[in-house]
Formats: structure tokens, sequence, C-alpha cells
């Protein structure tokens, strides 16, 4: 569709000389003669064809539609996945305004003879004239410069232009289109075409959730229509993750990007989570998202002393990374915990020339793949390795065997951050609670291990929490910094962000297992290429893989949290506990427990397992509860039966007392 200068001047009203200055129209005679020297727009020699670039993929979702067969279907989609991959992402050139054509235009124009020769369908069909755009209300020619021009409206310099000869006005082709509506793209997340609005807008994007500002594309055929950002609907169909996290995250396969996420399809995926960011996903049109959540949010200059958990293994606890020290350790000492003296016991001591333990016997470390069972007394962590002291008194068999860095705990805090208002006081063992078993203030589990407490308020918290910051990271949300609130670590930066101080405390990074002869890895994300079910090798039940667990990579196994804490430290596995922690992680079983009133044998202080049966008192089930138990015969009692007990029996005294006053 070319246009000389004839067309051109039979545009213009009829003027004559009479009308205008002499130097005016000569003027406009020199502009008509260069634009008859100047090809504006020429058309191709050869037949252009209309290339469809979903036509492919479409068709071959008709016929998975009607394909019976489902493995036969499988199969084709493995063959055919590149091949679409491909068409989407095709990129060439457009002919007349020199700018990419891609698989969101889904029509272009090629040249049947020339491979050369491509240009976007809604450039081929440009018209030669447009009204309405004008100001003055004149009709605007198309024609293509040899040169740029800026354009009337954008002010970006451009060859393909619609000029105005009355007002000598210059309007890009592109701007033309938006005022036409006619800049459609063809969108696979929604059904009819999209249409870029006419003017830039400041509005939150649809897609992404994030305020954008610039073009946006509508669909004008529904009555209710998202609104997309630029940016977010030419958003690449593959990435390669690593490149927009900072590489908190990465994958060694491109990901796909999705415009869609149903709930069942979520439901069966057991509701999974942003491998970057944590949160849900709920995608209403498509995104990869997330490209701002992992930017580091503190300073380490800031925070010297910052707590980075979780602890690299079962034997490393909060009190070893305060209080260990390698040198200066005493050989022998007393402690307010236990009656006997104490002796070092550390096969890594070599800077002193006296023996470290006068015991005929050693210890043997606590070793789950032997069965071999050693638990501080004090924070009731697995001792594996020195330096710790044990009592050397011998002759009575006693047991009694505490850290090193547990020995040197201070006697009295002040201010600290989980009881401000009092000091908090060490205690050994807590005396007011029946058999020493309390619950902490801060996490809540039971415990009969040290302890702080505050006489004035009756307040209780293990040595474990004690010393816990207010600030931590965490690596299932690395670079942000966590704020502990009430008994949860939540992330201020990501509003939906939050761990139980219990999980971020008590899970170590690594575990092992007797099922296992490598080291189990926590993991917070489904395993990649992992196609089995999820299973737990210890208590034999279904595993949710969107939470945290220990997975071998070797061995392709994998165990719950509260199952690997229970296999540390030897005791009734149970993988339904609340956050994923073993509820008798901070108790040491053991010990003796003699009332003639209750039971005429002695009782052992022991975690219920099945053949345990029902409780002597309530009937209920005694498995994975604290209970006494008779070896001698097959009496046993849930604790909290006996301590009700006991509870009712100091009533019952206190009464009586009462009573005897009154006659007095």
């Amino acid at each position: 569709m070319p246009i000389n200068a004839s067309s051109l001047a039979s545009s213009f009203p009829q003027l004559t000389p009479s009308h205008l200055p002499v130097s005016y129209f000569l003027l406009l005679l020199l502009i008509l003669l260069y634009l008859s020297m100047e090809k504006i727009m020429s058309k191709h020699e050869h037949p252009l064809n209309l290339v469809d670039l979903w036509s492919e993929q479409l068709q071959r979702k008709e016929e998975r539609e009607e394909d019976e067969e489902e493995n036969e279907y499988e199969e084709d989609e493995e063959e055919n996945e590149d091949e679409l991959v491909a068409n989407q992402d095709f990129q060439c050139l457009c002919f007349l305004c020199h700018e990419e054509i891609n698989w969101f235009h889904r029509y272009y124009y090629s040249c049947s003879r020339c491979s050369s020769y491509t240009i976007h369908k809604f450039c081929a069909e440009l018209p030669d004239r447009v009204e309405d755009i004008c100001e003055a209300g004149h009709t605007l020619v198309f024609y293509q410069w040899g040169h740029n021009w800026n354009c009337y409206i954008c002010d970006r310099p451009s060859k393909i232009l619609y000029r105005c000869p009355i007002c000598c006005d210059y309007v890009d082709a592109n701007c033309v289109t938006k005022r036409l509506q006619k800049n459609i793209i063809y969108h696979p997340s929604h059904k009819h075409p999209l249409v870029c609005m006419p003017k830039e807008l400041l509005y939150e994007c649809d897609a992404c959730g994030k305020e954008h500002k610039g073009n946006f594309y509508q669909c004008r055929s529904c009555a209710w229509s998202n609104l997309i950002h630029s940016h977010c609907a030419f958003l690449p169909t593959k990435l390669h993750i690593q490149s927009t996290t900072n590489d908190i995250f990465s994958h060694i396969h491109p990901l796909t990007l999705a415009y869609s996420f149903p709930y069942t399809d979520r439901m069966s995926k057991n509701f999974p989570r942003c491998r970057v960011c944590l949160q849900g996903c709920f995608i209403n049109v498509g995104s990869f998202g997330c490209t701002g959540k992992m930017i580091k949010n503190y300073e380490d200059a800031e925070y010297p002393n910052l707590l980075h958990l979780p602890f690299p293994d079962p034997s490393y606890s909060l009190l070893k990374h305060l209080f260990f020290k390698e040198d200066g350790l005493e050989v022998t000492k007393t402690h307010i915990s236990h009656p006997h003296p104490l002796i070092l016991d550390d096969a890594r001591c070599t800077h002193t020339t006296s023996p470290t333990s006068s015991r005929i016997k050693s210890i043997s470390y606590h070793n789950p793949m032997k069965r071999i069972q050693l638990l501080c007394d004090g924070c009731l962590r697995p001792i594996m390795s020195g330096p710790v002291y044990v009592c050397a008194n011998e002759e009575n068999h006693c047991n009694f065997v505490l850290h090193e860095w547990c020995s040197r705990l201070p006697t009295e805090l002040k201010d600290n951050p989980h009881h401000p208002k009092h000091p908090l006081i060490f205690r050994s063992k807590i005396l007011e609670r029946f058999f020493g078993v309390f619950n902490c203030g801060l996490c809540r589990l039971p415990c009969n291990g040290f302890a702080y407490c505050c006489a004035t308020c009756n307040y209780f918290i293990d040595v474990n929490c004690t010393f816990l910051p207010k600030e931590i990271t965490h690596n299932s949300h690395p670079n942000h910094l966590l704020l502990l609130e009430g008994d949860k670590f939540i992330c201020q930066t990501c509003d939906s962000f939050r761990i139980p101080l219990q999980k971020a405390l008590l899970i170590p990074e690594t575990t092992t297992h007797m099922c296992d002869k490598h080291p189990m890895k926590l993991s917070y994300f489904p395993i990649e290429n992992h196609k089995s079910e999820y299973f737990c090798e210890i208590c034999e039940e279904k595993l949710d893989p969107e939470s945290t667990f220990y997975h071998c990579r070797e061995c392709m196994q994998s165990i719950h949290p509260a199952c690997a804490a229970a296999s540390i430290i030897q005791y009734e596995t149970y993988a339904k506990y609340e956050n994923q922690v073993h509820k008798f992680v901070n108790v040491k079983f053991g010990g003796t427990y003699d009332n003639i009133k209750i039971h005429p044998h002695p009782l052992s202080f022991e975690q219920g397992i099945a053949s345990d049966g029902e409780c002597t008192k309530c009937q209920d089930t005694l498995q994975y509860e604290m209970i006494f138990r008779c070896s001698n015969c097959k009496f046993a009692i849930h604790y909290d039966c006996e301590a009700s007990v006991k509870k009712e029996r100091e009533r019952e005294r206190e009464r009586a007392r009462a009573i005897r006053f009154l006659f007095m």
C-alpha cells in the first residue's frame, strides 16, 4: 500500500496561492517532492503466509483430550516437549518496525520464498490513514522515513510514523495502534486477546500483586478482567531460578512458568510452598515472583553475636555454643546439682599431666547406631564426646554425668529477656513439681533437667530456653532476621513466615539412624526427582514433604524429625507430635519411685510403649506417655494420674491439719 505524492496532496484541503503566502506554498511543494522520491512503504513482491505459533500446541492439546491411553499420551508428551519449548522461545524481527516478534504475539506474516522476511500481523495491517489522533481533527497519513523523527505523543524516535500534513506533527505507529486499541497480544493465561491500555498507569498488577507504573494489558471481552503489567505479561516461559534469587535456591533444570494452580492440584501436592519465600502458592495469572524476598535485611557488623540455627548435629546445643572452652578445665570439681565429687572425662585432653579419670571403667559415649544412651543430667542433650564430668562414686553405681559447659552455668541471672521483672535463680531440680518434672514457661515442653526459676512468679524455664536470644536466623528462611514473639520466631519482612522456637532450637541440621549408613540432612521442601511416596523409615507412616523432614539423598530414605529425635535419645517413636519436636526431648527417663500406698514394688519412670496396655487408674492407653512401670508385675500408671493422686493426698493432709488446728 504505497503512498505517493498525489495521494498525500489529495489529503490536504484545496489550497491556492491566494489562500497562503508564496513562501509557505513553495515549502509545501518541496515537501511533496521529497515524499515522492521516498519509498514510503513497498509491498513485498512475494505472497505472505499467516503463521500461528500456537496452532501446533492447540492441535496437540486436542489430541491429548481424545487420547484414551494414558501411557501413550505420556510418551508423546516427552517426545514433543522440546519442540513445543522451541516454539515458545521463538523470536524474530519485524521487517517493518524492527521490533521483536515472539510467542505472545501469536500471529505474524512470513514470506513463502524469502526466509528472512517476517512482519507483525498488526504491522502488515496498518491502515493508510487514521482518524481521531490529531488534536485538530486532521487525517494522519502513514509513511516510513529514512531517518528517525520524534513522536509527538511519546517523544521517542521512530522511522515508522503517521504525519499530519497540516500540523506537521509526527506520531509513532506504536502510539497510533495503542490509541486505536489494536496493540494486542494473545496470552496463554486468558482465552481472549489482551489489549494494551492507551495510557500508562500506576496500578497493582494482578499477576504478581505488586504496584507497577507503565503499560497494562486487559481483556476487552470479559466483564471483569485482570490488569497485567507488560513486564509480567512478557515473562519468559523458561527460567533458571538461581539467576533471580541471589543463589538462595538453585535447580538444575529451567523452571516453566505456570499461569494457574487449581486447588485440586495444590491439594494433591500437599499444598506446596514457594521454595524461595516459603509462602503458599496461590497463582491466579502467573508469575515467578520472589525476586526481592531473599535480599539480606541486616548487616553482619551490626549483629556480631547473632545465633544461626539450626545447630549442626544432635551433640551441639545453645549451652555449648555459649559456654564451651578448650583450655583451663578442672580435673575434679563439685557441683550443687550432685552430692558426690565429679571427675573430668575427656579423651581429647592432652594438655594435663594428671589422669582425667580415676574410675576403673571409662564411660561409653552416646551412640544411637550401637544403641548406647548417655544423656546429660543438666541440659538433657546426648553426650557424644567430651569433655564431661562423671560421678567419682562408682561403688554406689551412681551414673550422674554432666557436660563440662553445663557445670559452669551462672547461679543467678538478672534482666533476662524472657523474664526481665525479677532475677532468675539456678535450680538443679524443681522440687515443687512431682518427680522434678515441670513445663518450661517458654517452649511449653515438659522437662526434668536444670532450670531457672522465679520464686515470686512461680515461673520455671529450662536452661536451653533461658539463654535463647530474641533474634536469630534460620536456614529455613535465610537472609532475614527472625524475632521471638511468644513461643514463635517470626519474620517482620515476610508477614506470613513463622517457626516455633521448639522447632528452631531442638531440630539439628543433620542426624544419624540405624536405618541408613549416611548422615541424614534436614530438608524443608520435597526432594528433587523423588518419584515415589514419602514414608518415614522409622514409624512407617506417611510423611508430608512440604514440612520439615530428614532425608538421605544417597539411599532416598526419609524420617520425621520427631522420630529422629526419639531415635537419638532412644525413646518411643511418634510422628504426630506438635511442631515436629518429640514431646519428651527435654525429659530424661529413669529413676525409681517408691510409694507403697500406690504399689508394693518400686516403680521406674519410663515412656509408655504399646505392650504397657492401659493405665491402672484411668484405663487410657499408656503408649507415648510418661508413666510409672513396675518391673516385677504388669502394674503401670500415668505420670499425670499419679501426680493427681499425690496432690489429692496433700490436700487431704492439709484439710486434716486444719481440722486438728480448730480443735486445739
